[in-house]
């Protein structure tokens, strides 16, 4: 390397471009842009030559990261810095930073080839072969501020005015992490390069349709988004080069605008439809390109928030490569010496930095073309960028194979992925006794602990063999009323122990139990009791008043107790199995009349054998009763731990309305384990020192409502030493389909809804009934994505 060469040129340069010599000082509060008359670079060279090749290109690589991430002093400059790194006699890298504020990609390639024409020049003694610059940067600027004023300036706010009303101002990709409230800018970047193939036949699509390589290629950058997001209106920033006057072509500088490109995805249009629509938009932002992003933010003020980008998130944009730095000095030096062997150095050369949530940039070289995205590390997880690129290269692939297709079934997931999420995670097969009852189950328990407390209230207390007793007494008499196998009887009664023998003499009998809350108002039970034709009602004396008129035939607990009494005590042949109705529990109707979902016996028993696999009992837990019986999570209540030989401790509802009374409880009873509502969960967590107040509540289950990450971040603050398990699913498929277990304590953008149950398949959907695959690089938190997509299909193995 001639060296004394090498610093000639670079300050050639300098000496040509006034861009590179200015600096910019705060003059009466604002902005002034200060050049220098003139600048010396000296080049800074690092010897490396002493070192095993191998321990180059660490080295090397380590230097030029340190390089990058050194920041510039506006105010002081000079706003470029050079790095040459000596390798060996022949062989040298030579790094060059500038500021964006000084330069932009065309800068690129202009200071490329300036320098390759003036070091062959200087090399060979020869002068400066280039020709004086016609205009310099601070020119454009005073041009272009004389001429973006009154009528053109008008002219090009409307458009933009028109073209962004009612934009979104946020795209809603699913994230891993919380997004932080002010933007670090910490981020990463990851490449992928396409095949030659697939390169030529995009580029013979763009020709057939009438558009340029980058129209299709954002085309279908938007289809991936709205894929991802099922948003029909989609909003992505793209860098124009801002050179369209023939002066500018030559300097360095920084003329790149930032088009903001907002496309219509409605309609399912076929990717063809969806081309015409991406060109028209892009042929209108061209031609109304010389409005500066900056004065557009400021025209149309949008709301400022510091945790992203005002009118876009997501960039796109094609970049022509025509000659590399390494193609620069390898063809320089080839020049010079023909013998020589500049071999190649690999660098990995990380900024660590994203200004955006996403920066996806295409580069077109002579090997065809390549992906590079930057992202924010805040936000993602580096395998949901490996999996983004590997689902953008598909959904290319079957673009160019059928540009008919419609963009919401155009495949973009990959056979293996399809193989692991439709079948692998969804292989949750699971032996339990699915031909059993409830209370066959119940009954082997009795056998094995006969003697232990099953149930505990403020004013009384059944033993296991006391419970069953008094259960088979029940049974047997309402096996004389008639009640067996499918018959549907209404049950009324507070929550007490007198409920719970309630429950089991009624599955007992072989029946199936309708709940009706003696809370709720009279014309919802009346619609309960009219749609089930209950034949049997069972209640006490005193809420005989509290019902309304029906044709049920009353048995109450009390007031018949003399002659339940008086039936057996032992276990009655209820002739039910698995595939018998337990239960019919009420949907609240929110979404159209109320429905009532038949629950069978083995749809409950595998919710059981789950919970007990994945969440095992241990010796001398407590779990508690609060939820009303018109509750599905009232079945998991009662039933998980009384099959299972575990207390359950009754909460009556006046200690539920009052915190503070139901803490005491909680805390007298040593209750382990507690199933609550989100709702619920948040009253409790306000009270001060709660780990220290309910040191033995280690199992906190959610479900029923939407767990927020406020919350979920105030329980792992509150209780770090429990257990949250967020459950997820309906009435309609048993309840819970999917569980996640939020102990990794991991920072998460939303609450998982996990993955799914025993014997339990999941499906994403979107509205086309399309797989979604938004992919967090480790499956258990796979059901995050869940709750972010529009349709949801769950099915079982146990009840399709």
């Amino acid at each position: 390397l001639n060296q004394a060469a090498l610093e000639q040129s670079l300050n050639e340069i300098v000496r040509r471009h006034e861009a590179l010599r200015t600096t910019f000082s705060i003059v009466d509060n604002q902005p002034v842009q200060v050049i220098a008359p003139s600048l010396s670079l000296s080049v800074r060279m690092v010897d490396l030559a002493h070192l095993p090749e191998s321990e180059q290109a660490t080295k090397a690589s380590r230097l030029f990261t340190e390089e990058t991430r050194q920041s510039f002093d506006l105010s002081r400059g000079p706003l470029i810095r050079t790095l040459l790194l000596r390798l060996s006699e022949d062989k040298n890298v030579l790094l060059v930073t500038m500021h964006h504020i000084i330069s932009d990609a065309w800068t690129y390639e202009v200071f490329s080839r300036e320098l390759h024409a003036l070091y062959e020049a200087y090399c060979e003694g020869q002068p400066s072969p280039l020709e004086e610059l016609p205009i310099q940067y601070a020119d454009f600027a005073v041009w272009q501020r004389q001429w973006l004023t009154g009528e053109v300036l008008e002219k090009q706010l409307e458009y933009w005015r028109q073209q962004l009303a009612g934009a979104p101002a946020v795209l809603d990709l699913p994230l891993d992490k919380a997004r932080p409230p002010v933007q670090s800018f910490r981020g990463a970047s990851q490449s992928l390069t396409l095949s030659e193939e697939l390169t030529e036949s995009l580029k013979a699509l763009s020709q057939q349709e009438g558009t340029t390589l980058f129209m299709t290629l954002l085309a279908a950058f938007k289809t991936l988004l709205h894929r991802y997001t099922s948003q029909d209106d989609i909003v992505v920033g793209s860098s124009i080069a801002g050179r369209n006057r023939a002066e500018t072509e030559g300097l360095i500088g920084f003329f790149i605008n930032t088009l903001v490109l907002r496309t219509d995805m409605s309609g399912n249009p076929t990717f063809r439809e969806l081309l015409g629509r991406v060109r028209e938009v892009a042929l209108g932002a061209y031609e109304h390109q010389d409005l500066p992003f900056e004065k557009l933010v400021e025209e149309l003020q949008p709301e400022r928030d510091m945790s992203r980008n005002p009118l876009f998130q997501v960039t796109f944009q094609l970049v022509n490569v025509t000659k590399s730095v390494d193609d620069v000095l390898e063809s320089t030096a080839e020049s010079i010496e023909d013998d020589s062997d500049p071999s190649d150095l690999s660098l990995d050369i990380e900024r660590g930095t994203a200004i955006f949530d996403l920066a996806f940039d295409m580069y077109e070289g002579d090997d065809g073309l390549s992906a590079e995205v930057e992202y924010s590390t805040d936000l993602f997880e580096d395998a949901t960028i490996t999996y983004m690129l590997r689902h953008f290269e598909s959904l290319l692939e079957n673009i160019v194979a059928n540009p008919s297709g419609r963009i919401a079934s155009l495949p973009f997931i990959s056979t293996e992925e399809q193989q692991q999420v439709l079948v692998e995670w969804n292989d949750t097969g699971a032996s339990y006794p699915q031909s059993s009852s409830i209370h066959e189950a119940f009954e082997f328990q009795v056998e094995r602990t006969p003697d232990a407390v099953a149930i505990i209230s403020p004013d009384a207390q059944l033993t296991y063999r006391e419970l069953n007793k008094r259960a088979n007494q029940l049974a047997g008499y309402l096996r004389k009323r008639g009640v067996g196998p499918e018959v549907l009887v209404g049950i009324c009664l507070p929550r007490s122990v007198e409920m719970i023998v309630g429950l089991l003499g009624i599955l007992k009998a072989g029946g199936a139990y309708v709940p009706l809350d003696p809370a709720y108002p009279k014309q919802r039970l009346a619609m309960i009791l009219k749609d089930t034709a209950a034949a049997v009602l069972v209640t006490e004396e005193g809420m005989r008043g509290e019902l309304p008129e029906h044709g049920a035939s009353v048995v109450s607990i009390d007031g018949d107790r003399e002659e339940i009494g008086r039936e057996s005590v032992e276990n009655v042949e209820s002739g039910v199995g698995g595939e018998n109705l337990a239960y019919i529990i009420y949907t609240s109707g929110s979404t159209g009349t109320p429905k009532g979902v038949m629950g069978l016996h083995r749809g409950a028993l595998n919710r059981f054998f789950w919970m007990w696999e994945t969440y095992p009992f241990e010796a001398g837990e407590i779990c508690c009763q609060k939820t009303s019986l018109n509750f599905v999570d009232s079945v998991w209540e009662i039933f998980g731990p009384l099959l299972s030989g575990v207390r359950v401790a009754i909460i009556p509802d006046i200690v539920l309305k009052d915190p503070y009374r139901l803490m005491q409880m909680l805390a007298a009873n040593r209750v382990t384990r507690i199933v609550l509502v989100p709702s619920l969960l948040r009253v409790i967590l306000e009270n001060e020192d709660l780990q220290s107040k309910l040191p033995k509540l280690k199992y906190w289950t959610t479900s029923g409502e939407a767990l927020s990450i406020d919350l979920f971040d105030q329980f792992q603050k509150s209780m770090p030493d429990a257990i949250l398990i967020n459950l997820y699913g309906s009435s309609e498929v048993a309840a819970d389909a999917t569980g996640f277990d939020a102990s990794e304590r991991k920072k998460l953008a939303n609450v998982p809804i996990g993955r799914p149950i025993a014997n339990t398949e999941v499906y994403i959907l979107d509205e086309n009934f399309q797989p979604v695959l938004w992919w967090t690089g480790t499956s258990s938190l796979w059901g995050e994505w869940i709750s972010r997509s529009r349709c949801v299909g769950i099915g079982s193995s146990w009840e399709r």
